[in-house]
């Protein structure tokens, strides 16, 4: 089965939460994941556009490619501005961070050169740990 690739760019402001959440939702739903699963991708969907807002600057937009191959859902968000290198992360980062690492399958921050994306990953039937 060849892969399908979806791209969404909304403008990084909070009423676009929802478009990102559905969209996640919708699409975990086409491969056949479970209620619960679903619910796994919506809010991490939701959480990853959370951290990138507090990135973006006002008027900026966020990026998610989300491809269905298989039985796996990839959802990459960015690049958008990475923080500083030497400052701590924000708690809000943190936060998001430990929400991501609760309901993927993978989840990693890819940093280069100033810029982040968010690399998420859900597969059907593949139960979380936590």
């Amino acid at each position: 089965m060849a892969s399908d690739r979806i791209a969404l760019t909304v403008p990084a402001r909070s009423e676009y939460a929802k478009t990102a959440r559905l969209t996640a939702a919708e699409l975990a739903s086409r491969i056949g994941m479970s209620y619960d699963d679903v619910d796994d991708v919506r809010m991490a969907a939701e959480e990853a556009f959370v951290y990138a807002c507090t990135h973006v600057a006002r008027g900026g937009e966020i990026t998610f490619s989300f491809v269905l191959d298989g039985p796996t859902l990839t959802i990459e968000v960015g690049p958008f501005p990475d923080a500083d290198d030497t400052e701590e992360p924000e708690p809000e980062d943190r936060y998001a961070a430990f929400i991501l690492e609760s309901v993927c399958d993978e989840f990693e921050i890819d940093r280069v050169a100033g810029a982040c994306t968010l690399h998420l990953v859900k597969r059907l039937g593949v139960p979380v740990e936590g």
